[in-house]
């Protein structure tokens, strides 16, 4: 097996607990490698793994897990664990999963899982959406559709995002969340392939030709996936086609580094909105690639 054949979903560093005497890793914790790289694959289906398997009626569960050992991974590595799924059967999904020190390989693992019954773990057919899902993540298709339009076209999705993070996860007032802008605003919300909304952000009117993007939220087992980057871009290629020169948001502080990586730099002091840390950033369209 070769490196290309995988795409990457966990990068780490061993450490001292996770090595014996020898300063070789535990057996065991290779297996821990690859769940944690199994769940990254599903978040990069734009897949929120509980929503997403009762949205398909369902549930997927471990049939066999194999290991082959081709070196050990020592004290300090830093390992790449790839996960691609390599066949998908009536009922079941075939997992391989490698890690790799550089370009050397030292692990391989199958991971055989069946999509069930949660209720009572009987093998059903895998749903037609997922097995769609799976091949064509696997072929390199895009796993999201960013929709844009008016308030009455998509507020009602983009609302339950909103309502999730802004209300119910960071505890925002909804007196506060809730505003006559949204009927004037450009809304994008972003799709999974389940159809369910993951991620969206508004943008109102220009003044003096800066536009002002706002309620950028990402549903919050998907955050770092590059979702909320689509929204954004397409709300600038909004903004752009309609003659804008330029973008304001206000942006909470722990986003920061995400905005600045598109371009986005800070203008004035920090400030509190909502009782949460932010900050005013400005960039010039189209967006830095």
């Amino acid at each position: 097996m070769t490196r290309e054949e995988f795409r990457f979903f966990h990068q780490l560093r061993v450490r001292w607990a996770e090595v014996d005497m020898q300063k070789i890793v535990f057996n065991a914790h290779y297996l821990m490698y690859f769940d944690t790289a199994v769940a990254d694959y599903w978040r990069a289906l734009a897949m929120p793994y509980e929503e997403g398997m009762h949205a398909l009626d369902g549930d997927i569960y471990v049939k066999k897990a194999g290991i082959e050992f081709h070196a050990s991974a020592r004290m300090d590595d830093r390992l790449d664990v790839g996960i691609r799924c390599a066949r998908i059967g009536n009922s079941s999904m075939q997992f391989q999963g490698a890690i790799f020190r550089g370009e050397d390989l030292l692990i391989t693992c199958e991971l055989l899982y069946v999509f069930a019954d949660p209720a009572t773990q009987t093998s059903r057919p895998v749903p037609p959406l997922l097995r769609a899902m799976l091949t064509g993540f696997e072929a390199g298709e895009a796993m999201l559709e960013v929709k844009t339009g008016s308030w009455a076209e998509l507020g009602a999705d983009a609302g339950r995002i909103r309502t999730a993070v802004f209300v119910q996860e960071q505890r925002i007032p909804a007196e506060l969340e809730w505003d006559d802008a949204d009927a004037g605003a450009v809304h994008a919300v972003a799709y999974n392939r389940l159809g369910q909304p993951v991620a969206t952000g508004r943008l109102l009117p220009a003044e003096a030709g800066q536009a002002k993007v706002g309620r950028m939220a990402v549903h919050q087992v998907l955050r770092g996936c590059g979702f909320g980057e689509q929204v954004l871009r397409a709300l600038a290629e909004a903004a752009q086609r309609r003659g804008d020169a330029s973008l304001a948001l206000h942006a909470q502080r722990t986003a920061r580094s995400f905005y600045a990586r598109l371009g986005f730099e800070p203008q004035g002091e920090p400030f509190e909105e909502a009782g949460i840390p932010h900050l005013t950033m400005t960039s010039a369209l189209p967006l830095a690639r």
